[in-house]
């Protein structure tokens, strides 16, 4: 291979992967030889050709394709005079590993995805008011609001956030220990320590960090011991003025058995809430993930409408999207055809025929009345008591709202009332709407849950 292509892979990669992580892990890579379908190259150090196999070996395989080099695997091994090299800091994983504070064990951190970073991140009404607190966390200085915690449905950016935030601490800030890791991590780890009698290390290592980042925080919802843990490791190093953040796939009242004082704690930062995608922020997703693929795919083209077609159709979420897209340039590029329309739907029916699925009223009903501890049969039944009522109502405005039924057929469905019954329903909800901040709340949750 000439060094002038080499070099024509390296710059791509540049732009695709971010400055720092090229810098790290692409420039002291050395391609020694392309024979029998294998790539091979010269790395500083066994764990840097093992690091740089996990996270870039694809990108760096398909763009050598690209080039005209057939290749399908690439092996990594170190030169006899190189093997006492000191590998390049990590910048994707194990944020920890940079300090220079401690020469014990890393951090019992997870790995982070170098794809998720701010530059990847696609902003739009739904999700601004998230990224711009995730930025202002990432940037450091004084501690404005702590925790952050952040809060939606799967497939809404919360763990793209996360990552961005450690990524972009860790090259503003080298030193700082950065742990991140998911709350069914955090357990393990717990659980370990009182195994092994090693409780103080534990202590020690997750209340000497300075950013503590944690995914998924309602795993630990009904666990009595590690929520104790919990609490404890949150209060230590709020007193140290440390940064905390947090993502859920709810509110922090909202996630049923935990414990109120950590509820309590957690509401004393900013709790952003991740909304469901729009149309204009599905199609931008769409349009970034384009652009990359027509880069690796050469000669590949997608006709016009295409990406508007995906974005009206597949509202789920923005993993079903994005997994939509990558199977239908893969097809297309198997079989050598234009990504057209009619590709598309053929293509992607399973996908097309999933998001087209109908919300029922009596999944509604079935949803409202499990959110407000009432009976499904009290929901259609004759009683008035306001207990019941209420969840009635909001079982009616959201039938209104999220169905296509008529209003006779949806009063049909709450027991046989009359049209004009759920008239009133659906106004008196619009009402309270202006002024009850609960309901309000109660609303956007169950939208969450019942779109999810």
């Amino acid at each position: 291979m000439t060094n002038e292509a080499w070099c024509r892979v390296r710059e791509t990669l540049a732009t695709r992967i971010g400055k720092n992580n090229y810098t790290s892990w692409i420039e002291p890579l050395h391609l020694t030889a392309l024979e029998d379908g294998i790539a091979h190259f010269d790395v500083p150090t066994t764990f840097f050709g093992d690091w740089v196999s996990r996270n870039f070996s694809d990108h760096i395989l398909a763009l050598l394709n690209a080039e005209g080099h057939p290749v399908g695997r690439a092996e990594f091994s170190v030169p006899a005079q190189a093997t006492v090299q000191i590998a390049p800091k990590p910048v994707t994983s194990k944020p920890a590993r940079v300090t220079a504070r401690r020469n014990d064990e890393d951090l019992p951190g997870a790995s982070l995805d170098s794809r998720f970073t701010f530059d990847s991140f696609v902003v739009g009404k739904p999700n601004e008011l998230a990224h711009a607190a995730a930025r202002r966390v990432a940037e450091g200085g004084p501690v404005t609001f702590n925790p952050l915690f952040l809060y939606g449905g799967v497939g809404l950016g919360k763990t793209h956030l996360m990552h961005a935030i450690a990524h972009e601490i860790q090259i503003r800030q080298p030193h700082l220990r950065v742990l991140y890791l998911s709350a069914e991590q955090f357990m393990y780890r717990f659980v370990q320590a009182l195994r092994e009698r090693q409780i103080m290390d534990f202590k020690e290592i997750f209340r000497s960090v300075d950013v503590l980042m944690v995914d998924d925080v309602q795993f630990i919802a009904g666990k009595d011991s590690t929520q104790e843990e919990f609490f404890h490791t949150f209060n230590a190093l709020v007193d140290q003025n440390k940064q905390i953040v947090i993502s859920a796939d709810r509110a922090p009242g909202e996630i049923k058995d935990l414990e109120d004082r950590i509820k309590s704690r957690m509401q004393c930062g900013l709790v952003v809430d991740l909304h469901p995608t729009d149309y204009e922020l599905r199609l931008g997703i769409l349009q970034q993930k384009a652009e990359i693929y027509m880069a690796q795919y050469k000669g590949l083209h997608i006709s016009a409408g295409v990406l508007e077609f995906l974005a009206h159709r597949i509202t789920t979420n923005v993993r079903v999207l994005e997994g939509a897209l990558t199977r239908l340039f893969a097809f297309a590029s198997l079989v050598g055809r234009e990504i057209t329309l009619d590709l598309a739907q053929d293509c992607l029916a399973d996908i097309l025929r999933a998001s087209d699925r109908k919300l029922t009223i009596e999944e509604i009903q079935r949803k409202v009345a499990e959110h407000y501890n009432i009976r499904l049969s009290d929901m259609i039944g004759p009683k008035r008591l306001r207990n019941i009522a209420r969840p009635r109502q909001v079982a009616m405005y959201l039938a209104k709202q999220l169905t296509p039924r008529s209003l006779p057929e949806i009063g049909r469905r709450f027991g046989g009332r009359d049209h004009t019954t759920i008239i009133h329903g659906v106004r008196k909800i619009e009402e309270l709407m202006t002024s009850d901040s609960q309901l309000n709340d109660d609303l956007q949750l169950l939208r969450r849950l019942l779109q999810s």
